[in-house]
């Protein structure tokens, strides 16, 4: 039995595109809202950075990369973020209490946080960012809600 090449190269074509991660592809038109609760601020300074990754390009801090990003209120010990007119789909989630709003996470001398951040299913975090398997969640239509505490080092 002989295998035509076309055959066998449009079958690898399909099968690589059907394994590619869904939380890469979000699915449907932009008619989602994904709500975040933010809840452990330290203080009321500055605002609330929230990013929705759908790749691993730039995870976590490159803004540029990012789906959507936007800032957000801070009300007492909590802030909600809130994005709509998004595709359903899987999304990662990272979220920065920007103290002085200088839209990034800053750092000591050691490269310690200086200020607070959390991610999309609350993962343990030691030393560097979890990946983004574990801070992607589902969004489907109409809302999703989700809630993320702030981790300061």
């Amino acid at each position: 039995m002989t295998i035509c090449p076309r055959r066998a190269l449009l079958a690898f074509s399909a099968l690589f595109l059907l394994s590619a991660p869904v939380w890469a592809m979000p699915a449907s038109e932009g008619k989602c809202s994904l709500i975040i609760h933010v809840t452990g601020f330290r203080n009321t300074k500055g605002l609330l950075g929230a990013e929705l990754f759908t790749s691993s390009a730039g995870w976590p801090e490159d803004v540029s990369k990012s789906f959507r990003h936007e800032h957000f209120p801070i009300q007492g010990d909590h802030a909600t973020a809130r994005f709509d007119h998004i595709p359903a789909g899987r999304y990662a989630v990272v979220v920065l209490h920007d103290e002085n709003e200088n839209q990034k996470l800053d750092r000591n001398f050691l490269l310690v946080p200086k200020e607070g951040f959390g991610f999309a299913n609350n993962p343990h975090v030691l030393l560097v960012a979890p990946s983004i398997e574990k801070a992607t969640i589902p969004v489907t239509c109409p809302s999703t809600r989700t809630e993320i505490h702030l981790i300061y080092k």
